[in-house]
């Protein structure tokens, strides 16, 4: 049923049709330009005919009924929310004959049963690096401690525990491939896109940026002819509780008045000492 499901969304007019310019269908969970990424096979095509047909083996031939879930926030992951949901119901059901009824929840309530378990049906959400390495992405959606869709994989994580073991890269990488591809086979979700920034300032602004880890430091802004920065995001803040809190909305103001041991260079991913003086590893990398 799940291959189904991902063999019957036509994930490329999606992108197309609402997301920014420099996005990209995803070909795995992770972004590319992420070691180990892309390990593994692609995911599979846009194809409702065979996604039909497995249906009906399963014994769903005039499908089913189920819930599609979302917050109203827009978030670079999903720029279009709501027109988004309407795309997905409506392929679902011209596709595969799934009738899904939309659901649209407080955020708040949404992360924390999404990231639970407790959503009956399908569920749309997205994230982005907070930092860039593979561990970020798979591990906290596919860990064996995760229940954000339903009782975790052996398949999945026990190939994460090997992979995050190694500091090596190239010698992780088959570890992280095997993870992939147990993705691919078993169909925890499905990858929809990578989307691409629509950060943008004022031309006045000094010292803008958009960052890759959506950290931007407004400290080093300087507001043109005006004493204030006025700065949008997508929805407010969950909380400013900072250390419980892991939406993008609550991190952003939340980094704007913490500093951590290390810090991302402004605007990048590099990484130097915040209130640390220093950090230095042993040979081996494991201290």
């Amino acid at each position: 049923v799940r291959q189904a499901v991902a063999m019957g969304i036509d994930r490329q007019r999606i992108v197309d049709t609402f997301y920014t310019p420099g996005s990209e269908v995803a070909s795995h969970f992770t972004p590319c330009a992420i070691p180990n990424a892309c390990t593994g096979e692609d995911w599979y095509e846009f194809n409702p005919e065979a996604g039909r047909a497995l249906l009906a083996e399963a014994g769903f031939p005039d499908g089913f009924d189920t819930t599609l879930y979302y917050r109203d926030v827009v978030r670079g992951y999903l720029p279009q929310v709501s027109l988004v949901a309407a795309d997905i119901q409506s392929q679902l059901k011209e596709n595969l004959n799934i009738n899904a009824e939309i659901e649209v929840m407080e955020t708040g309530a949404f992360i924390d049963d999404s990231a639970n378990g407790r959503l009956n049906g399908f569920h749309l959400l997205g994230w982005s690096a907070d930092y860039p390495h593979i561990t970020n992405f798979l591990d906290y959606h596919f860990g064996a401690s995760q229940l954000q869709f339903g009782a975790a994989y052996p398949e999945i994580y026990e190939n994460l525990l090997q992979g995050d073991a190694i500091a090596d890269e190239a010698e992780a990488a088959k570890y992280y491939e095997a993870a992939n591809n147990a993705i691919k086979e078993l169909v925890p979700m499905v990858p929809v896109a990578h989307g691409g920034s629509g950060t943008a300032y004022r031309a006045d602004v000094e010292g803008a940026h958009s960052s890759p880890l959506t950290n931007e430091n407004l400290a080093v802004m300087k507001p043109g002819d005006r004493n204030t920065l006025v700065f949008m995001q997508g929805a407010e803040p969950i909380s400013l509780y900072c250390a419980d809190e892991t939406d993008g909305e609550s991190l952003r103001a939340c980094e704007q008045v913490l500093e951590s041991l290390l810090s991302f260079e402004v605007g990048g991913t590099a990484i130097n000492p915040g209130l640390a003086t220093s950090c230095d590893p042993n040979a081996d990398l494991t201290v």
